[in-house]
């Protein structure tokens, strides 16, 4: 079987869209938007499938970034499947950013890094086999490295100089360094692939976000 995927990432500022047939990328798009995608990813979804003459109710499975990034962003993207599929009566797969920038590595243990802001930063480690080694917290960067497993590491990122600095006279301070790209769609849509031919996509009322963090308005209303 070579299912047909719509792939989705709008939870930071650079998103993504991608089409892939039997898990292979027929086309990956990145998206910029400052202020959300919510006005204009039905449209960059439009012309995405117009261009290779294929139509939503077509999909034999939809997939999108579940987080972390923007609470916004991850809504608005769950948001979009969930109702495609929906309407299209198939399945979902939300995948997490940090395993599908784990796909662009190479080594046997990956630790992928994100920028949580506030100083802190989203971690995990994940196996070649793409299976969680350690699963995805928010921290400090230096507190991160004290906790991460023995043997050789290789640090993932998009942009991987913030964090440079700290692995400075530790024991990772000749570690391998990827880049990951910022266009995150095809590599979501590749596990997403994978998993519905494994049985594990599921109802579209049964997926939800995976923010690792708690938003502003939570902690305010359990510190209140």
């Amino acid at each position: 079987m070579n299912p047909l995927t719509l792939s989705i990432d709008t939870t930071h500022e650079f998103g993504s869209i991608a089409l892939l047939a039997g898990g292979e990328v027929v086309e990956e798009v990145l998206l910029h938007s400052t202020d959300g995608f919510g006005h204009v990813l039905f449209g960059h979804l439009g012309r995405l499938l117009e261009k290779h003459g294929r139509l939503a109710n077509e999909m034999d499975c939809f997939a999108a970034a579940a987080g972390p990034g923007s609470f916004t962003g991850v809504r608005i993207g769950l948001a979009c499947v969930k109702g495609l599929a929906e309407a299209a009566e198939r399945k979902v797969v939300a995948v997490s950013n940090l395993e599908a920038m784990a796909r662009f590595g190479s080594a046997a243990q990956r630790a992928v890094v994100m920028d949580a802001r506030r100083g802190e930063i989203y971690g995990a480690v994940y196996g070649a086999d793409g299976q969680t080694i350690f699963e995805p917290r928010v921290t400090l960067f230096p507190a991160w490295l004290d906790t991460l497993p023995t043997g050789d590491i290789e640090f993932i990122a998009t942009d991987f100089d913030p964090f440079r600095p700290a692995l400075e006279g530790t024991r990772f301070e000749s570690a391998q360094l990827t880049t990951a790209p910022r266009a995150l769609a095809a590599a979501i849509g590749q596990i997403a692939s994978e998993r519905f031919l494994a049985g594990l996509s599921r109802d579209p009322a049964d997926i939800d976000a995976d923010y690792v963090r708690r938003s502003d308005a939570e902690l305010l209303w359990k510190e209140s």
